[in-house]
Formats: structure tokens, sequence, C-alpha cells
């Protein structure tokens, strides 16, 4: 069953045995000087949505990171996207080879591949 609530109370079968008072009752002018002051709509606005930030975290942070925002710098931000691809596509390989000789599963590798991915973030590699 669906119920309606205005103003003047409940509509749709909801009783009460409630009798006594709970204090002072707003009737006569101060009732409508209470209804003339709650405006009849609210408008709510859109909320501002900042631009997504693809900034590194690690930024400044690390043993190596003085030396790698160095190197970007110097050798431009492309150029030096490149290198750092191409040097965790090599030790990457150099793990999975690491793995074959050891005889480590996809799984164990995935999670040394991880690993390193995480203490390259602690010494400042990824900054």
């Amino acid at each position: 069953m669906a119920t309606s609530i205005s103003a003047t109370g409940f509509k749709g079968g909801f009783g009460t045995s409630f009798k006594g008072s709970w204090g002072s009752s707003i009737v006569g002018e101060d009732y409508a000087m209470l209804v003339r002051s709650v405006p009849s709509h609210v408008s709510v606005a859109k909320p501002v949505k900042s631009p997504p930030m693809m900034k590194n975290v690690n930024e400044g942070k690390g043993l190596f990171a003085p030396i790698v925002v160095i190197t970007r710098q110097v050798v431009g931000k492309k150029r030096f996207n490149q290198l750092r691809g191409k040097a965790i596509a090599l030790h990457s390989q150099v793990i999975t080879e690491f793995c074959k000789s050891i005889g480590a599963d996809a799984k164990q590798r995935q999670g040394l591949i991880r690993l390193a991915k995480k203490n390259g973030e602690r010494l400042g590699f990824l900054a």
C-alpha cells in the first residue's frame, strides 16, 4: 500500500493513539509564517567533476626519483617514455626467462612481475 506524506499529516491509514503534546504546537500566525519561509521547491546544481589527472602519485618519491625526473627533462617526455617502455619489456623478459629456468608457472611469473612493479614504484623508477 503506497502512502503519501503531506504538510498536514499522513494520508493512508496511519492511526495513532497519541493524545499528548510535544511542548508548543504551531498554529495560526506562527504556522503561516513558517509555511511562507520554506521555499516551494529546491533546485540542486550538478556537481562539478574535475578532469581525471594522469599524474604519477610517486612523483619525487624514492631513491632514484630525482635521477628519473632529471632524465625525463633532459631527454624529453616522448623519448623518455619510449626508453622506459623498452626497459620494462626487457625486465619482464628477464623475469620470464628466470621463471622458465626454475620451472615456475604463469601465476608465479605474473606475481614476480607485479612485485617488480611495486619495487620500482618504491625505488622511484616510475616517478
